[in-house]
C-alpha cells in the first residue's frame, strides 16, 4: 500500500502528458511486473481511428515518446489489432488468453464515449485478484488525472487544444526543428531531411464573423465556432495539431510535408467549411494564411509570416488559402523582417 501511495503522489505531481506516462509506466512495472506494457494515445476524429504507442516496454527496455506529437512510425490503425478494436467498441476492459497461459488485458480511458488512452498489459497466469483490484484503481486514478490535464489544455467551447497548449507545442517544435537542422548532415535519411518537407503553421480566420454575431447573436456565433472546429477535426490528418487561438481564429500545425501537399490539406479544409450548412446562419467561409517553420524562428516570426499571408487572402477576396513563401516568390508580398533587438510579447 505504501508503494502504491508513493506512485500516486508521483503521478499527481506531473503536469505534462509525457511525464505522466513515464510515472505511470514506473508504477505499473514496480507494482505489478507485467510481461509487456503499452500506453496508447487514441485519435478517433480521423476517418480511421488510430492509436499511438507513446510509452511502454520492449525487448530493449522502457521507451517513452512525446505524447503530444504522434510519430507515424509508432502509430497503428486500431482495426488491425482485434483486442484494441474490441476495447474501443465495448468501452470496457477486455481480456484475451495467450498460448503460454498468460493473459492480455486492455483498459480504456474514456472521454465522451471514445477512448482517449488504452493501457495494454500482458500479465502472468498467477496474477492475483488483489493485484487486479489495485491495478484497476491505479488506472482509474491515471484516467482522472489525464481528465484534469485535458480540462487545462482544451478550449472549453470547441474541444480543440487551447492557446496555452499551442504556445507550449510551438516552442517544443521550434526547438526540435533547430535540433534537426544541426544534425541533418549526419542523418541524411531522417524524415525531416527530405527536400522541401517541413512543418507548416496555418492561421485560419472565419470571414465576417462579427457580422454573424451582430446578425444572429453570440449563441449562434458560438455554434458556428463549434461546428467549424468539428469540420477542422475531420479535415486534417490525425497527427496534425489543431488549436483555437482565440475568438474566430484557429491554428493548424501540419506534420512535415512539401508545400503543395500542405496547400492541398488546407484547401480541403476551406472547401469543407464552404460546403457546410451552419444552423440558421447558412454558409460561412474561412481565409487561411500559412508559412513554413524554420530552425531559426521564434514563435512571433512564424505567426507573423502566416498572418501576412492571411491578410493578403482577406484583402484579395477572402475564402482562399495563401502561402507566405509563394507570395514572396511571386513578389506579391515583401519579405517580413522581424526586429530581433525588440522585446516581443507572446
Amino acid at each position: 500500500m505504501h508503494q502504491l501511495i508513493n506512485h500516486i503522489v508521483e503521478i499527481s505531481s506531473r503536469r505534462d502528458r509525457t511525464e505522466i506516462n513515464s510515472a505511470m509506466i514506473d508504477a505499473l512495472l514496480d507494482l505489478f511486473h507485467p510481461r509487456r506494457l503499452t500506453i496508447y494515445r487514441c485519435y478517433a476524429q480521423s476517418k480511421k481511428a488510430m492509436v499511438f504507442a507513446c510509452a511502454g516496454t520492449s525487448a530493449n527496455g522502457v521507451y517513452l515518446r512525446n505524447a503530444y506529437r504522434p510519430d507515424v512510425a509508432y502509430c497503428l490503425n486500431i482495426e488491425r489489432d482485434p483486442l484494441l478494436n474490441r476495447c474501443r467498441k465495448e468501452l470496457s476492459a477486455v481480456l484475451d488468453y495467450l498460448d503460454d497461459g498468460a493473459h492480455r488485458v486492455v483498459f480504456p480511458i474514456i472521454r465522451v464515449n471514445e477512448p482517449v488512452y488504452l493501457i495494454d498489459l500482458v500479465l502472468s497466469d498467477d496474477f492475483s485478484a488483489d493485484h487486479r483490484v489495485a491495478m484497476m484503481g491505479l488506472i482509474e486514478y491515471f484516467g482522472n488525472h489525464i481528465g484534469l490535464l485535458d480540462y487545462g489544455e482544451t478550449d472549453t467551447l470547441t474541444g480543440l487544444a487551447n492557446r496555452k497548449t499551442f504556445d507550449k507545442h510551438l516552442f517544443e517544435l521550434l526547438g526540435k526543428a533547430a535540433s534537426d537542422a544541426g544534425s541533418m548532415a549526419d542523418t541524411p535519411t531522417r524524415r525531416h531531411a527530405k527536400a522541401g518537407a517541413t512543418h507548416w503553421l496555418a492561421v485560419c480566420d472565419i470571414d465576417h464573423f462579427k457580422r454573424i454575431n451582430d446578425s444572429f447573436g453570440h449563441l449562434m456565433g458560438d455554434e458556428v465556432l463549434i461546428m467549424l472546429a468539428q469540420t477542422m477535426s475531420h479535415s486534417f490528418r490525425f497527427d496534425d495539431q489543431l488549436f483555437r487561438f482565440g475568438g474566430e481564429e484557429f491554428i493548424a500545425l501540419l506534420q512535415p510535408t512539401e508545400e503543395p501537399h500542405a496547400l492541398t490539406a488546407l484547401e480541403r479544409f476551406r472547401q469543407n467549411v464552404e460546403k457546410q450548412a451552419f444552423t440558421r446562419v447558412g454558409h460561412v467561409s474561412v481565409s487561411i494564411g500559412f508559412s513554413a517553420l524554420r530552425p531559426s524562428d521564434t514563435p512571433t516570426d512564424v505567426i507573423d509570416r502566416a498572418d501576412e499571408a492571411l491578410y493578403f487572402a482577406k484583402r484579395n477576396g477572402r475564402n482562399q488559402v495563401a502561402c507566405y513563401e509563394r507570395l514572396v516568390a511571386e513578389e506579391k508580398l515583401a519579405v517580413k523582417e522581424i526586429a530581433k533587438g525588440e522585446v516581443e510579447l507572446f
